[in-house]
């Protein structure tokens, strides 16, 4: 028997999520998602949860600013606990050029109704005394960012999306889309045959595989990510609050509390592509080796930043694939030609942008438009021709950007 549904969405990481549970809000409740394993097996599982309203890329604020609503409002419909800490964040200006930008996006945020300002050293100083002002500037500060558990907020879409009527069926892998003559695809899993009017293809870094078959060339390849706990820090546990999150373009690197230690997000200067020749058909919810030795100049910078960090030590470094596309946007909309079929991957910021990103392509697909235009995340800004080649030189020169101005 063929099952029936209005969309299948194919991923069942946050992003996948997000959609199914953007579409059910909107009343398309015929819905279903399909995950070839387990919920967040992707990317997602090994996510750092950071959340913020200024994040990589200014010009798609809306996306990060609508993911933390989006994720309160369904930790608030499901009961299920998003694991919210909302300390804030800084983001560090190095050079005059980045004080100038942070102090003209103050009118944004006013108009997004986002609590944002520009503040002096002395007031890092205040919210984070355990960070070395030397050589800032000042810094963007929101203080209702912060960081989630991204197990438990995916688990909250979901259950959310579930409440509504939509369904997800997991250890369910897809092996191919076919366009069927009615005008309907066919998605063939193992097990059986689903056809629906819209496909969303929600996979992160497997969905240039996916789609190879329909000659589709994807620009979407994983990068190496290396995270790092350190011990224990004396000078956290005494404090009577939570530090903000750091985003510092020096390191550069992310750096947030995780415990009574550090967790640190590096951007290396020599990143790495991995599997660029094709995802191992047997990798799950699994790590990499790390590579410390690309590290070790991020580090002597990060101690320079945060002394404490090189008394803590080291008690964990992780490694996981993330996705990118050669400008580090995400493939947010419809695939041209294809009627029907739609991409929501590529995403590198995938729990900071992913709920945002859920609400808008949901809204396009119930209402044959988004509800904002948002060119940079089209799909089309792309061509089928973009070289293997090209397609990594350019991922790496974003990922090593780190977090400069990207625009």
């Amino acid at each position: 028997m063929t099952e029936q549904a209005r969309v299948v969405v194919i991923g069942g990481g946050i992003v996948g999520c997000s959609v199914l549970y953007g579409l059910a809000k909107l009343g398309w409740t015929d819905v279903l998602l399909v995950e070839k394993r387990n919920l967040t097996s992707g990317s997602t599982w090994h996510a750092a949860g950071n959340v913020t309203h200024f994040g990589h890329f200014p010009s798609i604020t809306r996306l990060y600013v609508n993911s933390i609503e989006t994720y309160l409002k369904a930790q608030s419909e499901s009961g299920q606990s998003i694991g919210f800490h909302d300390a804030g964040s800084i983001r560090l200006a190095t050079v005059r050029s980045e004080l100038e930008y942070y102090r003209q996006l103050e009118p944004l945020y006013e108009q997004l109704g986002v609590e944002y300002r520009v503040i002096s050293n002395d007031e890092i100083s205040d919210i984070h005394p355990l960070l070395n002002t030397d050589g800032v500037l000042g810094a963007a500060y929101t203080p209702n960012d912060g960081h989630v558990d991204s197990s438990g907020t995916t688990h909250a879409l979901a259950k959310s999306a579930r409440q509504l009527g939509a369904k997800i069926q997991i250890g369910c892998p897809v092996q191919c889309l076919e366009k069927l003559g009615n005008g309907k695809w066919c998605i063939h899993t193992e097990s059986e045959k689903i056809h629906a009017e819209h496909v969303v293809v929600a996979t992160s870094f497997w969905a240039r595989e996916l789609l190879n078959s329909l000659g589709l060339n994807i620009p979407v390849y994983a990068m190496e990510h290396h995270e790092i706990v350190t011990g224990e820090i004396p000078e956290l546990k005494v404090l009577d609050f939570e530090v903000p999150t750091v985003r510092d373009p020096y390191v550069p690197a992310n750096i947030r509390q995780e415990g009574s230690g550090l967790l640190v997000g590096i951007y290396e200067s020599g990143p790495k592509p991995w599997a660029v020749d094709g995802i191992p058909e047997d990798f799950a919810e699994e790590l990499l080796v790390p590579d410390t030795e690309r590290l070790e100049p991020h580090l002597l910078k990060l101690i320079d930043r945060f002394p404490v960090f090189g008394e803590a030590g080291i008690k964990v470094v992780n490694n996981g694939p993330i996705c990118y596309t050669p400008d580090g946007f995400p493939l947010l909309g419809p695939v041209h030609g294809f009627s029907g079929l739609w991409l929501a991957t590529g995403f590198c910021i995938g729990v900071g942008t992913g709920g945002g990103s859920g609400e808008f392509l949901a809204h396009w697909i119930v209402n044959n438009a988004p509800f904002y235009d948002l060119p940079a995340v089209y799909p089309e800004r792309f061509t089928n021709h973009l070289s293997k080649q090209d397609c990594l030189e350019k991922i790496v020169a974003t990922y090593t950007m780190g977090y400069s101005l990207h625009d």
